[in-house]
């Protein structure tokens, strides 16, 4: 192989910048990012928007998911695309990673894919002289971006080959601590509706996963559009956009954005309401839930939070940029309870349920009464079909209509 260890350079920034009262000024974040390559958030959209677009040179439409997977990589974490078969996942990531440029491997995870297949094995060398020692070869995780095909097809054994590279950003093998390649992005993939032959990703897998993004049907105008491109002589591929550098100093741009403790307070309700046992949790979340999201839930608002102020042209982060990234960054860390199981209750409508109620906790407080919310603004649950109806799950908190489609 030809893939090699390759060490950080240290360069991300520690921690972010935090806010207060209004949640900073674009001046306050340029300052802030002194370090991070002479980015800034005019140099940092107009960079975004270019690799957007050259995204959009392959993929037809999809807007808020090709948002979506752009936000998990400037937050320097890990996606998780669910679709069904023939929605264009696969060239997606490879898109991407023509795009940046960056060293891209594939793996096909199939129900005999074994761990040392994903991370590399020592193999026994022997010298011309007779000594024998142990070489490391690395395998495909050794990679700047990632994908995992099919994710849900390999044993949990194999699966769990991957929690350490995802959270460490290294393997350990043969006692060995490896670091990997920086930026280290993966890019998952499962297929919702083939359930023979697969298994369910654990809780602990999918926490890992900073975003869960769905994958829609294209609409008619984008059949049109997709056909014309792939059935011709020609097949498009992405421009180059961006480099790996580049890719770095944004990334540490996005952790220098400031916010408000307000805004981190509004974070954190949203994540505890989740949580059938908090008393901020509305009617529908006790009922239909088992257990609520982790803490990686909050980071995970917060740092896409900021990745998508930056996008929108804000130096700080609001709390709209925290309903509208709620959705893909939460639906995948909240349990179902047998309840909400049978009566196909869907984590997104959950989702908006802890919003509004997080919503309501904060205009409690802001105007001086903050009484128990776990029934402020709840949406009731349906019988039918298992929807949860109501004004509040219809809020805007769903990719289509929260501003994820944004330029």
């Amino acid at each position: 192989m030809t893939d090699r260890d390759r060490k950080t350079d240290g360069s991300t920034m520690d921690g972010a910048t935090s806010g207060r009262g209004t949640g900073g000024t674009v001046s306050g974040a340029t300052s802030a990012a002194s370090t991070t390559g002479r980015m800034t958030p005019e140099l940092f959209r107009e960079h975004a928007v270019a690799l957007e677009a050259a995204i959009g040179e392959v993929i037809v439409g999809q807007r808020a998911l090709v948002r979506g997977m752009v936000i998990a990589l400037l937050a320097d974490g890990h996606a998780l695309l669910e679709g069904v078969p023939g929605l264009g996942k696969t060239l997606l990531v490879r898109t991407l990673a023509d795009a940046l440029g960056a060293q891209m491997r594939r793996i096909q995870f199939t129900p005999d894919l074994m761990p040392s297949d994903i991370v590399g094995s020592s193999l026994l060398d022997e010298a011309p002289d007779g000594r024998r020692s142990f070489r490391f070869v690395p395998g495909p995780i050794f990679a700047e971006l990632v994908l995992a095909d099919e994710i849900n097809r390999a044993t949990p054994k194999t699966q769990a080959a991957m929690l350490e590279a995802m959270q460490e950003r290294a393997v350990t093998v043969g006692g060995e601590t490896r670091p990997l390649p920086r930026p280290f992005f993966v890019l998952a993939t499962q297929n919702p509706i083939e359930m023979e032959g697969t298994y369910p990703l654990p809780e602990a897998q999918l926490d890992r996963f900073l975003l869960k993004l769905d994958v829609p049907v294209p609409g008619f105008e984008d059949l049109m559009e997709i056909a014309r491109r792939t059935t011709g002589e020609t097949v498009r591929k992405a421009p180059h956009a961006l480099d790996v550098a580049t890719l770095r100093a944004m990334q540490a741009l996005v952790r220098a954005v400031p916010i408000a403790d307000h805004v981190t307070a509004g974070a954190v309700r949203i994540v505890q309401a989740t949580h059938p046992n908090s008393p901020g949790a509305p009617d529908a979340v006790r009922r239909f839930v088992a257990f609520g999201a982790s803490p990686r839930a909050v980071q995970a608002l917060v740092l896409c939070g900021k990745a998508r102020a930056l996008l929108d042209g804000r130096a700080h982060v609001a709390a709209e940029d925290l309903a509208a990234i709620a959705a893909p960054a939460l639906r995948h860390r909240i349990v179902l309870a047998f309840e909400g199981r049978a009566e196909g209750v869907l984590p997104d409508d959950l989702v908006a349920a802890a919003v509004a109620a997080a919503s309501e906790a904060d205009r409690a407080e802001t105007a001086g009464d903050a009484p128990p919310i776990a029934r402020a603004g709840v949406p009731a649950a349906s019988t039918a079909g298992g929807a949860i109806a109501g004004g509040a799950a219809a809020a805007s908190v769903s990719e289509s209509a929260v501003g994820m489609t944004g330029g």
